[in-house]
């Protein structure tokens, strides 16, 4: 505790703290606002409003599956606080498309044409802003951090995003679109002035050239201009691709971050899938308002918060998988009893009779749905703090952004999975109950990729 209070004062920690913690905030208030509103304004089909939250789940976190390579790249090899000062500014121009988008939405203007569509060109660039941004809010922990304060600053900054996460979602749900619109921009500008307040953290190793070997091929062949300027963003995806590849790879040697980037994917695409769900559950299932889909959402952040500090108080300041295994069966068991909650749950009489908040929570079944929901958020945040740690404290200075970008390689592409195994599901005609008992499952594959990091851990400590 006494760390943990020392780092949240120190300016070699604060400024990045409140960085993160702005970004996941404006995050989850556009992100929110947007599904919310339209899961809720425009859509009266439940296969319709769970197609449209697993499409905006996956445009968000697809830039993190094609450009983390490149993100890894550009934070092991410049400067981490002269590169948030300029991802921070590009927010507040994404901000200010997302913006119009809300507002357009807001005047219901050019609906499906041109707001909906604004909406999500910019919750992509989102998705390319957080993905430059993630490596470095990790990797710059153990260069200004000590190595007994980097699994506590890790824990803080996971409670922090979550903290930030329940705000926005919050916000989201209470405040009109409108207001949104401009509460974004505001918070991209506060954001980007708390960025210039981090201090220099320069590369481990001297300044090297970004590598782009496809592009650089692509280049050097005698090919018309025209037709070779048309191929470039092919050649540069392809790049991104190839180097995406080589990423993953070279990272995945160390058995221990092999076995901790496969678990916390699979936890990635379960808490993906749960996303996606919640809105549709809430009005459907549960016939209840946006701000109980809300509320949903602010008790999973409030529960991963908890779970975040709790195992570095179990743990006692030490990077381990010890409590892995168990955390994610419980999350697993507690995922069951909030599925079997939701299916008791008595029916109403239609969408004119959505419950707000305060009808809700006197349901005689709230509060035993708003405990396993907590549960299951609580098992989560002690599943993967540690092992967001292993990934910082077992590879060198020089690599840990790169170590970082893959997990957000693998992380995304399990995310992506879990969005169109989400739509597909529903596709299939599987209830969204159902869908909540297969996710439950899947809780056994990271319980056992734990179990498997854990002896790794053992085996490599006996040595």
């Amino acid at each position: 505790m006494i760390t943990t209070t020392q780092l949240i004062r120190a300016r070699r920690f604060l400024p990045l703290f409140v960085t993160q913690l702005l970004g996941a905030f404006n995050d989850n208030l556009f992100k929110n606002a947007m599904i919310l509103f339209v899961v809720y304004e425009v859509y009266q089909s439940e296969a319709q409003e769970t197609r449209f939250s697993a499409l905006a789940s996956a445009i968000f976190i697809l830039p993190f599956f094609v450009l983390s390579a490149l993100a890894g790249q550009l934070a092991d090899l410049r400067d981490k606080a002269r590169l948030i000062r300029v991802i921070k500014a590009f927010e507040i121009a994404i901000m200010l498309v997302g913006g119009a988008g809300l507002a357009l939405a807001w005047q219901g203007v050019s609906l499906d044409a041109v707001a909906i569509p604004l909406m999500l060109l910019a919750l992509f660039a989102m998705g390319v802003h957080s993905t430059f941004f993630g490596p470095i809010k990790y990797a710059i922990l153990p260069q200004h951090l000590r190595q007994s304060e980097v699994l506590s600053g890790t824990g803080l900054v996971e409670a922090g995003t979550y903290i930030a996460v329940l705000a926005g979602t919050i916000v989201a749900g209470w405040i009109s679109v409108d207001a949104a619109a401009i509460g974004v921009v505001a918070v991209a500008c506060l954001g980007w002035l708390a960025g210039r307040q981090v201090p220099p953290a320069p590369p481990a190793t001297p300044s090297q050239p970004l590598s782009f070997p496809v592009l650089s091929w692509y280049r050097a062949r005698k090919v018309n201009p025209l037709l070779r300027l048309l191929g470039y963003p092919a050649m540069a995806l392809a790049d991104q691709c190839v180097s995406a590849y080589r990423l993953v790879r070279n990272t995945m040697h160390d058995r221990r971050v092999y076995l901790a980037i496969w678990a916390i994917s699979f936890f990635w695409a379960i808490g993906t899938v749960l996303f996606v769900q919640f809105p549709p559950l809430a009005k459907n299932m549960l016939m209840a308002s946006k701000e109980v889909a809300s509320l949903f959402l602010v008790i999973f952040s409030v529960g991963v918060a908890i779970g975040s500090v709790a195992i570095n108080a179990l743990l006692k300041g030490t990077v381990s998988a010890r409590w892995s295994p168990i955390s994610v069966i419980g999350m697993g068991a507690f995922l069951v009893a909030f599925q079997q909650v939701c299916h008791l749950w008595p029916p109403h009489d239609g969408p004119e009779a959505l419950m707000d908040v305060g009808t809700f929570v006197v349901q005689p079944l709230a509060v035993p749905l708003m405990l396993t929901l907590l549960g299951i958020a609580v098992c989560g945040g002690m599943f993967v703090v540690p092992l967001y740690a292993f990934l910082t404290t077992f590879v060198d200075k020089s690599q840990t952004a790169r170590t970082i970008a893959a997990n957000n390689i693998v992380n995304s592409g399990a995310m992506v999975v879990g969005s169109l195994a989400s739509g597909a599901m529903t596709l299939l005609g599987i209830t969204v109950g159902q869908q909540l008992l297969v996710v439950a499952l899947s809780c056994g594959a990271s319980a056992w990729l734990g179990f498997l990091l854990f002896r790794a851990e053992r085996c490599e400590a006996s040595r």
